[in-house]
């Protein structure tokens, strides 16, 4: 779900490069290519986020968290300002995110550290064992 997102990101930034190219009407030009810039931040965090839940690490969870957040706080004001298809394709897959990142099996699988640690029975205090 997370990648989905990312994904959904990045071809955001794509259509919103397009529209800069193209010359549609912005208020502020850099104002513009800040968006943009986070936009493709935030994708490419997001990817990363992704394959490392992916591969079941355990910091990955609270930015996962923190990004479908991020989403509903966006999309809700969306929904409720007349943009009702746009809101929900944000609230939806949001709240479908936090669901799968509280589920058992996901936290039993995203346990993993980041450094594993070194067999016990190889080395001890520096010495060979």
């Amino acid at each position: 779900m997370v990648v989905l997102e990312a994904l959904a990101l990045l071809i955001a930034g794509a259509l919103y490069i397009y529209e800069l190219v193209t010359g549609a009407p912005v208020a502020s030009f850099w104002g513009a290519v800040f968006t943009l810039g986070l936009l493709l931040a935030f994708s490419a965090l997001l990817f990363a986020v992704g394959h490392f839940l992916f591969r079941g690490y355990r910091w990955t969870r609270a930015p996962a968290l923190v990004a479908q957040l991020f989403a509903l706080t966006i999309g809700f004001p969306t929904m409720t300002g007349g943009l009702v298809l746009a809101g929900l394709a944000m609230v939806v897959p949001a709240l479908a995110a936090i669901v799968f990142l509280f589920d058992k099996r996901v936290v039993a699988f995203a346990s993993r550290r980041a450094d594993p640690a070194p067999p016990s029975s190889c080395f001890r205090f520096g010495t060979a064992s």
